[in-house]
């Protein structure tokens, strides 16, 4: 089945830190999904409104406030379906209006376009990425230039290291990753170009990769070299 939608950055502000949502909207049907809304739902609206889009589907890449802070209020004014992984919402109690949980590999589709939902944990205990046919939402799982934090409550380095190897045996090297976040590389590279550019992505050792991420002499804990 060919699947037709467009994708569409929307650029957020939270004191000194960049936010990424996203929109995706299937062209056939104009339904839209909102990957993470957070902060500033003017610009959400205003896009939505200038690709004449209806949003029906919200997903949560995981469940910190600079990720999830608008949930309720497009569920107020939309009445989306709001999906999280159930581990996530287990985990954390994470509750919102119209919402439902996922396990791995579930899939959601929005007319024809098709979302394959994947566990990640690493960052969260419950973390998941979107999976579309071009291009991957990967939250604070995986960022153009790192990975997410793996200290709190439910982080942990080793499941971050699985979670990356298991993105490694999923994705081709043309699928472009949209993260959660950016550190001076701009959302939508190819996963092939990552490679290049990502540290974390060069490791195919758990005990060196964790060494690697819990290391305590980094110079600001969003430098990832």
């Amino acid at each position: 089945m060919e699947l037709s939608y467009s994708t569409f950055k929307v650029k957020t502000h939270f004191l000194n830190m960049i936010n990424y949502s996203y929109i995706v909207v299937d062209n056939e049907s104009k339904k839209a999904i909102v990957v993470d809304p957070a902060w500033e739902i003017d610009k959400i609206i205003n896009k939505l409104n200038e690709e004449n889009a209806m949003l029906t589907t919200i997903l949560l890449t995981h469940s910190h406030e600079d990720h999830t802070n608008l949930a309720n209020a497009l569920v107020k004014r939309y009445n989306a379906n709001v999906y999280m992984s159930e581990k996530e919402i287990n985990y954390y109690g994470f509750r919102c209006g119209n919402l439902h949980g996922l396990n791995d590999f579930d899939e959601i589709y929005v007319n024809k376009t098709k979302v394959s939902c994947i566990l990640t944990a690493g960052h969260t205990a419950g973390g998941m990425c979107y999976l579309l046919e071009n291009c991957i939402f990967t939250g604070d799982t995986l960022f153009s230039e790192g990975c997410g934090l793996c200290y709190g409550n439910g982080a942990s380095a080793e499941n971050m290291y699985d979670s990356i190897q298991k993105l490694k045996s999923l994705l081709a090297g043309d699928i472009l990753i949209f993260p959660g976040h950016s550190y001076g590389v701009e959302p939508g590279k190819p996963f092939g170009y990552l490679g290049f550019i990502n540290a974390y992505l060069s490791f195919d050792n758990k005990k060196k990769f964790v060494e690697f991420r819990n290391r305590k002499n980094i110079r600001g804990i969003f430098n990832f070299k």
